[in-house]
Formats: C-alpha cells, sequence, structure tokens
C-alpha cells in the first residue's frame, strides 16, 4: 500500500502515450513516486493516504519536460559573442571558460537548473567538458546543484584532449591528457553513476567534439562506456565547417567518422545534427543513434535547420535540447518546443513538418528516449514515475486558444502550478520550492563578474 497519495483532477491530460491519449477533462493518482492510475473524469473514491488533493480547472497536465542537452558552466557568459558562427564563438569564448573554477561552475549550475526547472523540465542533463587544472571538484558541484534543485539528472561526463597546438579549438591549458580524461571519467561512473529504476541521478561518457578530441579518446571512450553499462554522448554534424574539418582532418565526413570509432549505437545520442544528408540519416536509424535538437541555439550560432521530419520518418529518437546558455540566453526548454515547430517550417517540409503534438512528443517522451528511459518516464502512463507538469493556461496569455496542447506549443510560455520529480513537489505557483531563486541570481551574478574580471587580466 502506498505511504502516500497525490490526486490532481478537473484538467485536461496530454498522456503522449504511444497512442497521443488525452482527456479533455481527467485525473492522475501519484502513489509514492509513481503514476498510479490516469483516466478521464475524477480520482477513483475510497483512495486511502491523500495527502493532496489538486483541483486542476483551467490547466492542462502533461509528463515532465526532458532536456537532453546543454552546458550549465555558460550561464556566467551570457550575452557574449553574440554576432559569431559557432568556430569564431568558440574561439572567443574558450579563453574565458578555460578559468573557471568550482564556485563558478556551482553558481552557473545552479542558475541553469532553477531556471530549467522553473519552465517544466523534470529531467536535465549537462555535457560538461571544460576541467581546467586546478580548477577543484567540477563534477561534485554540478551533480550537488542537481540535488539541491530536486530534477532528476544526467551528467555527461566530458573531455577534452586536442589543444590548440594539436589543431583543436581550446587553449592547451583547458584540455586534459587522454590518460587523464579516460580516468576521471570512469571515476566519475563509479562515484555517481545508479542504474536503477528511479535513479535521480546517472553519468554518461562524453567527448567533445571532433575538433576538440583525439580520435584516440573517441575510441577508448566508446569502449570505456560500453564496458561500464552507460549511455554516450557527443557533439555531431552541428555546422558546415565540422563537416569540413573532418573531411580535411580524418578523410570522411561526420558521421562515417563517428561509425569508424564505433560511436553510432542504440546507447549513443549526438547534439546538433544539423548538416545530416540522406545516407547519415539513414545510418542513425539503422543504428538507433539519438538525436538533441537544439534549434533555439542553432538558430543563434547561424548553424542551419535540422532535418527533424526527415530523421522522425525514418524512425530517429529525436528530444530536445536548450543548449549551453551562451548560445541560448533564455536558458528553459517550452522555448525549444515552440521553436522546434516554427523554425522546422521554414525548411523544406513547410507547414507539413511539426505540429504541436510532435513537439510536445519531442520535449517529453522523446528526450526520455534518447537518454535510454523512455519505460521510467516520459508520457503519463500507469506504472512509470510520477514526473508531471501542470501547466496554468486560464490567464489571458492563452485565452480563446481552445485546444490546450495548441495552446502550451504555440501560446507564450504558461506558467506552472505544479511540478513533481519523481512525486515530490519541486514547483509551487510558478516558483521553485527546493531553493531560492533570488539567492541562486545573486550568486551567479557575483561569479560572472569574478570570472569575467579574471579573464580580463589574462
Amino acid at each position: 500500500m502506498a505511504d502516500s497519495r497525490i490526486v490532481i483532477e478537473n484538467c485536461a491530460i496530454a498522456t503522449v502515450d504511444a497512442n497521443d491519449t488525452e482527456y479533455a477533462s481527467g485525473h492522475v493518482v501519484v502513489a509514492d513516486n509513481l503514476i498510479e492510475s490516469v483516466g478521464a473524469g475524477s480520482a477513483p473514491a475510497g483512495l486511502e493516504n491523500v495527502v493532496r488533493r489538486v483541483d486542476a480547472t483551467g490547466h492542462l497536465l502533461t509528463p515532465g519536460l526532458v532536456n537532453t542537452h546543454h552546458h550549465f558552466y555558460q550561464w556566467i557568459t551570457r550575452g557574449l559573442a553574440t554576432d559569431h558562427n559557432l568556430f569564431d564563438w568558440l574561439v572567443a569564448l574558450y579563453p574565458t571558460w578555460a578559468r573557471i573554477d568550482e564556485p563558478m561552475v556551482r553558481a552557473a549550475a545552479q542558475g541553469s537548473l532553477a531556471m530549467m526547472a522553473r519552465g517544466g523540465v523534470t529531467t536535465a542533463m549537462d555535457h560538461h567538458y571544460v576541467y581546467p587544472r586546478g580548477s577543484g571538484d567540477l563534477t561534485g558541484a554540478i551533480i550537488g546543484a542537481a540535488a539541491e534543485t530536486g530534477v532528476r539528472f544526467t551528467l555527461a561526463r566530458g573531455s577534452m584532449d586536442r589543444g590548440r597546438s594539436d589543431g583543436g579549438l581550446p587553449p592547451d591549458f583547458a584540455v586534459e591528457s587522454l590518460d587523464d580524461a579516460l580516468a576521471a571519467t570512469e571515476a566519475t561512473v563509479d562515484r555517481y553513476h545508479d542504474a536503477s529504476f528511479d535513479a535521480m541521478t546517472q553519468i554518461a561518457v562524453a567527448p567533445c567534439s571532433p575538433f576538440s578530441v583525439s580520435t584516440e579518446l573517441m575510441c577508448q571512450g566508446a569502449e570505456l562506456a560500453r564496458r561500464r553499462g552507460v549511455r554516450l554522448h557527443t557533439h555531431g554534424s552541428e555546422t558546415v565547417e565540422e563537416e569540413q574539418f573532418c573531411k580535411e582532418l580524418f578523410g570522411m565526413g561526420p558521421t562515417d567518422y563517428f561509425e569508424s570509432t564505433g560511436w553510432l549505437g542504440a546507447d549513443v545520442w549526438m547534439a546538433h545534427c544539423v548538416h545530416m544528408n540522406d545516407s547519415d540519416i539513414a545510418a542513425f536509424a539503422r543504428t538507433g543513434t539519438g538525436v538533441a535538437h537544439c534549434p533555439s541555439s542553432n538558430a543563434r550560432l547561424a548553424a542551419g535547420i535540422a532535418r527533424v521530419p526527415d530523421m522522425l520518418k525514418a524512425g530517429v529518437p529525436v528530444g530536445l535540447g536548450v543548449d549551453g546558455t551562451a548560445s541560448n540566453e533564455s536558458g528553459e526548454l517550452h522555448t525549444e518546443l515552440r521553436n522546434a515547430l516554427l523554425i522546422n517550417r521554414l525548411g523544406a517540409h513547410r507547414e507539413s513538418a511539426l505540429n504541436a503534438r510532435q513537439a510536445l512528443r519531442l520535449g517529453t517522451y522523446g528526450g526520455a528516449q534518447v537518454l535510454g528511459r523512455a519505460d521510467q518516464f516520459g508520457s503519463i502512463e500507469t506504472g512509470k514515475l510520477a514526473d508531471l507538469v501542470l501547466w496554468k493556461l486560464d490567464t489571458l496569455a492563452h485565452s480563446a486558444i481552445a485546444d490546450p496542447v495548441v495552446a502550451l506549443v504555440f501560446g507564450a510560455a504558461a506558467p506552472v502550478t505544479l511540478s513533481l520529480v519523481n512525486g515530490r513537489t519541486v514547483v509551487e505557483d510558478n516558483h521553485l520550492t527546493t531553493v531560492d531563486e533570488d539567492a541562486v541570481a545573486r550568486s551567479t551574478r557575483t561569479e560572472a563578474r569574478r570570472l569575467a574580471s579574471i579573464a580580463a587580466a589574462g
């Protein structure tokens, strides 16, 4: 018998299950950290140990949003290099990023997580790959911030071993050696990875990108991940410059290079994948390789429009990503629901590219699929984890939009009345219950100024 139950009723529900089941007015019962029941009308009578009953009239209940690509540390370098393409942007910012330390990373992680959680994200991930020498316990700072915020979390432990002297973009003092990167990554898996059904923290192996990582690190990183049973993540096919780089350095395009290093498979997901031809998409579909689609960042850095409709048609798993807040200053995922739909309609498929429900699926079930956890969350189904968001749609911002899913995706950002992660309240009435938002804002401002001062001093 459940120790406690939460009943949410009288709301529209988009379950995002395999049949896209929806209820115009329905209920969900949460028992401890699991979804016990979902259906039309009021909750069953006679439920025991009900600790909270929510009358959700005027709301839409959805699965929690799942972020599949981010760089938390970039929160304290927002608003810089605003008119650059990817390579120029990296060259401009790497010297600053190479000076981050533990207090900076902790504050940046707190800011990134708070913004996402307040906007409906229940599962977050961070691809952290900058580990300057002597910078402290950056991994512990990030994972600690996620635990404080209360979101489910995947740390993609990144690495770079190709510095400027080896033809890479980052400064040499910002990269690790091959052996150090592999050892630190495995130590992170040992200490933090939880493979259980309701795990709050998981680890992925995540060398940064072909232009900042050696082939040896790619190959040995893949071997490490599969030996330890964790997932693999990296950047792929983000820009035309990256494709040229791969052809010049490796004699092949990014997808062929990834396949040659063991980096295609159902345990892999790539960020961006903007410049993919038919053969690339077929390879991803054949191997089950996932994609983290980051439409706002791709637009901000003028990278291009990813072929998401073609990927979905081919059967490629696709989720949404915020990307780092130095290339997506809003820092929250609802923007990506809307922009994924709108930007893809600028492509070849035009108005048939994506609809509102497909966009919501990308941000929920698609993200869970990409992270390898679609059997645990990402849809509202009996037995799944209680990661749920209740969106308020009865205000001026969404008035006169009859379809609640259309209101959520096409409309302004909806306030979050309630967000549950693992059955625990993380957001209440559009405010975090787990951390002090004002204190986080002050901390991030302080650390941003400190980093800027250190970077300016050289």
